[in-house]
Parts: structure tokens; sequence; C-alpha cells
């Protein structure tokens, strides 16, 4: 089983074929190739690899599947007996991505 961890948006991932990943918002169209040079760690039929601190040679390539917006989060401050109360809403971005291929280098 071929897999890798990669990182993206300061989060790291792990990326199989075939597997539906969302990640922070990266720039492109639907239907575009994306490609994650930043692996961390691969493995392929049981041989582990891990770079320090990435692989040399190593990339993962994606196709940008759709942008969306996530779930919304309520951001709630509260002084008590000041007065002094704000409520505001945020909903973080995403890019769906499909790993179509893994090179360990």
């Amino acid at each position: 089983m071929t897999y890798a961890i990669i990182r993206t948006g300061g989060k790291q991932f792990r990326a199989e074929p075939g597997k539906t990943l969302r990640v922070p918002s990266l720039l492109g169209e639907a239907g575009h190739d994306v490609e994650f040079n930043e692996v961390l760690l691969g493995s392929d039929n049981g041989s582990v690899r891990t770079g320090v601190p990435t692989l040399s040679g190593a990339k993962v390539t994606a196709e940008i599947v759709k942008h969306g917006l996530g779930d919304k989060i309520v951001v709630f401050k509260f002084k008590r007996r000041k007065n002094y109360a704000r409520k505001q809403g945020h909903r973080q971005g995403y890019t769906e991505v499909r790993i179509k291929d893994i090179t360990l280098g």
C-alpha cells in the first residue's frame, strides 16, 4: 500500500492514490492539477522512507475537485459587568483535491 504524509497550509495529511482530501485553500481552478513537494514520509509496499525534514525528489500529484467553505464557527467574546459582548461568525475556505499519483523519488 503506497501512501505519503504531505504538508500544506501548515497542516499534515496522509495521501493515498484515489483518496480525496480537504486541504486549506489553494490557487487554481477545478480540474487543474497541483503538486505537493513537501513530502515528510513515504511508504511503498512496506518500505518506509522518512525525510529530514522532507524527502528529496518526492512529490504528490493531485487534481483539484472543488473549492468551498467549511462549517460555520461562532466566535463570542464577553466580559461580565462591562457591557461588552461581541458575536462573530467565520467559515474557513478549503480546497478538495483527489490524489492521482505518488512519486517517492
